[in-house]
């Protein structure tokens, strides 16, 4: 293995996990490949890219659930016998819902998953980080909790929060090597996407896009991948916009 540092990537069997878990591996990481639902997918994804000479592992990891990640770490570190160095916080819920139809279970369930869960992530995966003097925590969020959400003020909401958490984490603990990024993706083609792009509202939202295209997951891996580099420390507490020209904050 050319490079001895451990990813753990929630929701890595996703759309945009797959790229993410795909990349970390081909470049020599121990790559843990969380999953709370897509079990079979995490699998696949680990014993193909085990095939290929890679080191990855599939993990179950709730993100609703504070024991679930603590044990899925555990699990990880003792399987490479390697500290956590990179945590990709990926995994998220999403649901199209009209404001006046979103319930409490519906808002309290989006915050837990998308923003309390890599909270814990992050507390459960910091002392590794600080013993190595080095770590990166990067947040995938998205446009819409920059620009507010229309059918998903939940999300929104989520991914706000989600930004201001890696601004919080940037200015704690950059003094110990630990850089913490987002990401805002824009739309990307992606299953989780597929709903709201076949939607009216989404197709508009399509043809909107400056770049005149949707993103493609392996575009945010590769970003996700420059930003765990050494030369890039300094970006620590940035939000990395990728959204083809759709928002400029």
């Amino acid at each position: 293995m050319s490079n001895k540092r451990l990813v753990i990537i929630s929701g890595g069997a996703g759309g945009v996990g797959t790229s993410l878990s795909t990349l970390f591996c081909q470049q020599g990481y121990a790559v843990a490949i969380g999953y709370s639902n897509n079990r079979q997918k995490a699998e696949e994804l680990a014993l193909q890219l085990n095939a290929q000479g890679a080191q990855a592992l599939a993990v179950a990891m709730d993100y609703s659930c504070r024991d679930s990640i603590k044990k899925a770490i555990a699990k990880v570190t003792e399987h490479f016998q390697l500290p956590v160095s990179i945590l990709i916080n990926n995994g998220a819920l999403a649901q199209e819902k009209q404001f006046e139809t979103i319930t409490d279970d519906d808002w309290e369930r989006m915050l837990k998953v998308n923003l309390q869960g890599p909270f814990i992530a992050v507390q459960e995966t910091l002392n590794d980080m600080r013993q190595q003097q080095w770590g990166r925590v990067i947040n995938i969020t998205s446009i819409g909790g920059q620009w507010g959400g229309f059918n998903q003020v939940h999300y929104a909401a989520s991914k706000a929060g989600l930004i201001n958490f890696t601004q919080s984490i940037s200015k704690i603990y950059s003094k110990d090597g630990i850089a913490s990024m987002a990401v805002a993706i824009g739309l990307v083609a992606t299953d989780m996407s597929a709903k709201e792009l076949a939607s009216e509202a989404g197709k508009e939202k399509v043809r909107n896009i400056p770049a005149g295209r949707l993103a493609c997951a392996d575009e945010v891996a590769k970003q996700v991948l420059h930003l765990c580099q050494e030369d890039s420390f300094y970006l620590t507490g940035q939000t990395i916009n990728m959204n083809g020209g759709m928002y400029f904050g």
